[in-house]
């Protein structure tokens, strides 16, 4: 009888545990939501720059390969797959593509949850590697245009994002530490701060206003600061798949690599896929 009842115990907290605790592989959301203004995230769309004859095509995704889910707490695993093209504007709807970057990594999540705020971390370690491509160069004169020659552009690096969301508004910090570099100049550390906010209750769950900001430190040289301004408008739910519609402004270091060390201003209008 002893022996019975110390099975049925063991049964007990066996269905006790695994219902509380769930493991998934290949989930379909994301444990941690992109940052929305933060530039380095999965993006599938194009956005025009206005008053300029380029558009940004950008071809991404991040997955979570492991989710595993005990009570509040979510721990994730996945791997991020990034492309981001500058194309020019020619007539007769012709885009020469002038640069491309790739960025592949991993990266895993730590994420607690409560009924009205989340907390958490998350980890990538990362490559970057930038190119010119055939849309760069001038076969009139043979030669690459404007004079600018491709360079070698690579960078390796590790990054940490600890957030805090409630409702709809997250905040976060980043630190990025860049183990390799090529050129040698780029400074080791990059220092971010910024936040995103999703207004779900002005409508319906199913169209929901936005508005993100990012400032980021990296070091050329000299210390300069980055700042990206973002609003638009989801159609899905902000912890979703859906369709963005955005305007950016863009005060920085170019985000192509071949031109890491020009700074631009610009102002873009762009669509988004939210894989």
């Amino acid at each position: 009888m002893r022996f019975f009842l110390i099975n049925i115990q063991l049964i007990i907290l066996s269905f006790i545990s695994s219902a509380q605790s769930l493991t998934t592989w290949f989930p379909s959301n994301l444990n941690i939501q992109p940052f929305t203004a933060n530039f380095l995230e999965p993006k599938a769309g194009f956005h025009c720059l206005l008053g300029k004859s380029q558009i940004r095509l950008d071809i991404g995704t991040s997955s979570d390969i492991f989710l595993y889910k005990e009570e509040s707490k979510n721990i994730s695993f996945g791997a991020d797959l990034f492309t981001y093209t500058r194309l020019r504007g020619e007539v007769e709807f012709h885009f020469p593509v002038e640069a491309i970057d790739y960025l592949f990594g991993i990266n895993a999540g730590y994420k607690i949850i409560e009924s009205q705020y989340e907390f958490g971390l998350r980890f990538r370690l990362s490559h970057i590697s930038a190119h010119f491509v055939d849309g760069q160069f001038d076969y009139s004169y043979y030669d690459w245009r404007n004079g600018v020659r491709p360079r070698v552009y690579s960078r390796e690096f590790i990054e940490l994002f600890p957030f805090y969301r409630i409702n709809g508004f997250r905040v976060y910090l980043g630190l990025t530490y860049l183990f390799h570099t090529t050129p040698k100049g780029l400074g080791k550390g990059i220092y971010q701060a910024g936040f995103d906010y999703y207004i779900s209750s002005l409508f319906n769950s199913s169209i929901t206003p936005f508005a993100a900001y990012d400032f980021k430190i990296s070091k050329l040289d000299k210390y300069f600061g980055n700042n990206i301004i973002s609003g638009g408008i989801k159609f899905g739910k902000y912890d979703s798949k859906g369709l963005s519609l955005l305007i950016s402004f863009y005060s920085s270091m170019s985000i192509h690599g071949e031109y890491f060390d020009r700074y631009e201003k610009y102002t873009t209008l762009g669509i988004n896929m939210d894989l």
